[in-house]
């Protein structure tokens, strides 16, 4: 079972409900944290890291020699990462996708790939939970092929929660594509309803199936509520708006640690959708 936590909008407590799953599930499990460019799970796990490895991806060079600037690749190239100047070609990297389309349509066999590096994955065994976390490097721009990175490490023998970016984009539909189960993260404000709509929209088109998490309930309104009853929403759990949930959060602990009352809350949770037994 593989099971994405996404949020339409950041700061909805996505990554507090990862975690605090993670905790909940009663044996081994992976964690995979694909907000790459701001991972913060390993804050909320202590642990020993047990790798640290170098992610890349393939990136055109020029062999200016059988060069002759004909612009197959310019033509070819979507993101506009090489273009032809008539006598040669020009390399973007910062705006290659690494898809390797260009060395397959240079008919002078004039462009190879060469890695780029574009961040880290690291491994961390924190107790029962196999952590692996992606770290975009600063100036890379491309949270994709990382992201791809950190889910190639993914086992199938081990049910695995995936902590994904936030919003809609890219970055988002890589990571929760091929998840069985979809869980949005939503307050009850008008911010929070207008984001979980645009995320609701997003894996529809996906048919990735989806239920919602509320958190902070009662310091807003019912619209979420109303929203997903009349859209035929399942709202999974609510977590209270809770003081006390805050100052754990600030200090890096886990709620299912450090308020346990919430237990059975998490743990139910992961008993139906990971088939845990919790703790």
């Amino acid at each position: 079972m593989t099971l994405a936590i996404a949020s339409g909008k950041g700061g909805t407590g996505k990554t507090t409900l990862a975690v605090n799953l993670a905790r909940a599930y009663a044996r081994p499990l992976q964690l995979l944290d694909c907000d790459v460019e701001e991972p913060n799970a390993h804050l909320f796990l202590p642990g020993t890291e047990a790798a640290s490895e170098v992610a890349t991806i393939p990136v055109p060079e020029v062999d200016e020699s059988r060069c002759d600037g004909c612009g197959e690749c310019s033509r070819f190239c979507a993101y506009h990462a090489i273009v032809s100047t008539g006598t040669k070609a020009l390399v973007f990297a910062e705006m290659c996708h690494g898809c390797g389309g260009c060395p397959r349509v240079c008919p002078r066999q004039a462009i190879r790939e060469v890695p780029r590096r574009i961040g880290m994955v690291e491994r961390r065994q924190a107790g029962d939970i196999a952590l692996v976390t992606g770290r975009l490097d600063v100036g890379s721009v491309l949270a994709p092929p990382l992201i791809r990175e950190v889910k190639r490490r993914l086992d199938p023998s081990l049910p695995a929660v995936i902590d994904a970016p936030p919003g809609t984009s890219c970055p988002v539909v890589t990571a929760v594509r091929g998840a069985d189960f979809v869980l949005l993260v939503t307050e009850p404000t008008p911010f929070g309803l207008h984001d979980l709509q645009l995320a609701v929209d997003t894996l529809r088109e996906l048919a990735q199936p989806f239920a919602v998490v509320l958190n902070r309930a009662g310091a807003g309104d019912d619209r979420v509520h109303r929203y997903c009853r009349e859209a035929g929403i399942a709202i999974m759990m609510e977590i209270a708006d809770d003081r006390r949930i805050a100052e754990a959060y600030s200090r890096g602990r886990l709620v299912f640690d450090a308020v346990p009352e919430y237990r059975a809350l998490f743990s139910g949770l992961a008993d139906t959708l990971l088939g845990g037994q919790g703790g």
